[in-house]
Order: structure tokens, then sequence, then C-alpha cells
């Protein structure tokens, strides 16, 4: 029986085609995220820095929006700009 499992990336590289050339990989799937395999299995996701980056900010995002809904219809305070 072979179980199937899902790879989340486009482009694919074998852990030991990774340990020869690292930077020909990260070259080559400019800014899309490549599988890591081992024995034709997902071991890891190789993403670029710009990619990470903007995953932690919609990460951020999303938690903000969590407050803000949370906080939605809550009690206001009424206050002049010039107060500010």
């Amino acid at each position: 029986m072979t179980i199937t499992q899902t790879i989340f990336a486009r482009n694919t590289v074998s852990m030991t085609d990774l340990r020869r050339n690292p930077s020909e990989v990260i070259e080559v799937a400019n800014q899309s995220p490549v599988a890591i395999l081992n024995h034709n299995k997902p071991a890891a996701y190789l993403i670029s820095a710009a990619a990470y980056e903007e995953m932690l900010e919609q990460i951020e995002d999303a938690a903000l929006t969590k407050i803000v809904k949370a906080r939605a219809g809550g009690k206001t305070v009424k206050v002049k700009l010039k107060d500010l």
C-alpha cells in the first residue's frame, strides 16, 4: 500500500542535491518555495528571506485583525483632536 503525501511547492529537490549546491537551489527557486525531499517524501520547505518576511507580516496582520474584531462594538471614548 502506497501512502501519498501532498507537496506544497512547485519545486522539489532531493536532500543530496541540496547538500551538493545549496546556492544553486536558492537561485533556481527564484522566490518560490522548494520542497526538500528525503526518500521522495517532503522533509522540509525552503523559502527565500523575502518570502519569509512577507509570511511573518501576513501572520501579524491576521493577529491584529483578530484583535480588532474582538474589540469591535466595545466601549468608546470621545477625544478631540487637539487633546491628542
